[in-house]
């Protein structure tokens, strides 16, 4: 079943892939620049994510490295905690709601699969591919799982990133938190298309909590 959910705030479309390589690496002023730490993005985690761009890049797997798009559930699900980022023009592209897998956790992410009818969301860098539209969750993104064990049975799964209403502000002030997915990153359903077709086509995603197995044994963290 297509279950993640992403959520997230549109501004200016960076359009299709280009030459350019990413301007940023851990240690470089992008962070500060950009006030990410005022937005809730923490430093850690976005070094993280530009590592595993960068090695991703570096073997030749993106189309387009100058996006960046993290999800961060580590995070409560009544945070904006989706970040779309334009390393290249310095510009945060999207801020917006995101949900998790039912069975990874209520308000707070806390157990990752990557099983088949485990319910849960993945972690791990992916790699985005093109739009489908869906029977039940309409216009979505594809994404490939990069990370052997952790997220490599996501096409298998069908994670996919859509939209859904329970993946909004009105649900959370409704329910007392975002709903959950059946694994899938799912967004609100405003920002469902702008979102798609920003980062469609072979940028990078990385859905990050701090789980110990992960952090330990990812090769593209190490």
């Amino acid at each position: 079943m297509f279950s993640l959910l992403i959520f997230l705030i549109p501004a200016a479309n960076p359009g299709g892939a280009s030459e350019s390589r990413p301007v940023n690496h851990p240690g470089n002023d992008l962070y500060s620049s950009m006030n990410l730490a005022e937005i809730g993005l923490s430093e850690d985690v976005f070094d993280m994510a530009i590592k595993g761009l960068h090695k991703l890049d570096s073997i030749g797997r993106l189309q387009n490295p100058n996006l960046i798009t993290i999800a961060d559930y580590s995070q409560s699900c009544n945070k904006k905690r989706l970040y779309i980022i334009d390393l290249k023009n310095k510009e945060l592209l999207f801020n917006t709601y995101v949900a998790h897998g039912r069975n990874t956790g209520g308000e707070y992410a806390e157990s990752f699969s990557n099983a088949e009818g485990s319910l849960k969301s993945s972690l791990g860098f992916y790699i985005t591919e093109k739009p489908v539209t869906g029977s039940h969750t309409g216009y979505s993104l594809l994404i490939a799982g990069v990370e052997k064990g952790f997220n490599d049975n996501a096409e298998r799964r069908e994670i996919i990133i859509h939209a859904a209403d329970y993946a909004t502000e009105t649900f959370i002030k409704q329910n007392g938190r975002l709903g959950r997915s059946l694994g899938c990153p799912v967004v609100p359903p405003e920002l469902n298309k702008p979102i798609i077709e920003t980062i469609k086509g072979g940028t990078c995603l990385f859905v990050y909590h701090p789980d110990t197995q992960y952090l330990a044994s990812s090769t593209l963290l190490h």
